[in-house]
């Protein structure tokens, strides 16, 4: 045989020779969920993941930071009694969320903090929007968007991310930014965001799943957008890229890699994807049982987001990866 492609693959110096893809810690970014109080509150349905006090989430931040993970994200676990239907505790400068990314910023200056902005935190309703009239007021959210995203940036966030998919946020916020001074705040838009039965852990960790009621949408439906659709997505990415999106965000990630590099040859701008919670979860289930080798499986996952195109890539596991990586 003149050809034998295994000729290239021979040992592993060759294979690094010509490898076509490579992930380092500088790709990932960790998110982190904060709490009240000191310590921290372990998530069952994420098995390695807690809910973290602001001193505990500086010491882990420090830790990601110290292996090469460039960025956090960071989500806020409030208590009942200061959620409202409009979310106003997300514009207190004194609030949760506001002092964990103070915190960070003068404990690691370097660190790139980027916040969420979406009602469903703070929301007594559990929607990434207001609900009116019995379903989800895309217009009357926007001006509450636009507040949240400066109240970040006034707090030191280096990037908001709206992952709310209300429609003409990312104008609303941007123009929100710049007149507030805040021309060098990116925005990160969850530009495609699908209404996924994968995100379940996540609502556990923050206990912002939608609240039972007549009076509201039971799910997310009407503003998520549907997993058999990847030409929408293409529509919503030129929609955010022309109202001034710096970062584009697919989520979730591994059952949408079409969907990522679909992106990746649309738009020019940096792609990130969210391996989310349950995507996690199911990896540390199946290890806790002996059925597969959760390293193994993590770079490989991770791995696969950067060959499909993404830039970064938000994962529970950064730092597990960023340990592995230094080997």
């Amino acid at each position: 045989m003149l050809i034998r492609p295994r000729r290239n693959r021979v040992s592993a110096g060759v294979r690094g020779l010509i490898r076509e893809t490579h992930l380092t810690p500088q790709h990932l970014v960790l998110p982190l969920f904060v709490q009240e109080g000191d310590g921290e509150t372990p998530i069952p349905s994420m098995p390695g993941c807690v809910r973290l006090g602001i001193n505990r989430l500086v010491e882990v931040a420090r830790t990601a930071y110290d292996l090469g993970v460039a960025a956090v994200a960071l989500f806020p676990r409030l208590d009942e009694a200061l959620k409202t239907p409009r979310g106003e505790e997300s514009l207190n400068a004194n609030g949760l969320l506001q002092r964990a990314v103070k915190a960070l910023k003068a404990a690691l200056p370097g660190l790139v903090v980027i916040t969420d902005v979406a009602l469903d935190p703070y929301s007594s309703d559990g929607h990434d929007g207001l609900v009116l009239r019995g379903g989800i007021a895309n217009d009357e959210t926007l001006p509450l968007l636009a507040e949240m995203a400066v109240a970040q940036a006034r707090a030191g966030a280096d990037v908001v991310a709206p992952s709310d998919m209300m429609d003409g946020r990312v104008a609303a916020i941007r123009t929100a930014l710049d007149a507030a001074g805040f021309i060098n705040v990116g925005i990160c838009s969850y530009c495609v965001k699908y209404a996924s039965a994968f995100y379940g852990p996540f609502r556990d960790a923050l206990d912002s799943a939608p609240r039972p009621g007549e009076d509201r949408p039971k799910d997310k439906k009407t503003y998520q957008m549907d997993p058999a659709n990847v030409r929408e997505a293409m529509r919503e990415v030129a929609l955010d890229e022309a109202e001034g999106a710096d970062w584009l965000m697919v989520k979730p990630g591994l059952p949408y890699l079409d969907v990522v590099r679909a992106v990746r040859e649309q738009s020019a701008l940096p792609v990130a994807v969210y391996h989310v919670s349950g995507e996690y979860a199911m990896l540390k289930a199946a290890a806790a049982n002996g059925w597969l080798d959760y390293n193994a499986c993590l770079l490989e996952s991770l791995t696969a987001f950067r060959r499909a195109g993404a830039d970064l890539i938000f994962t529970y596991g950064a730092i597990d990866a960023a340990r592995l990586l230094a080997r």
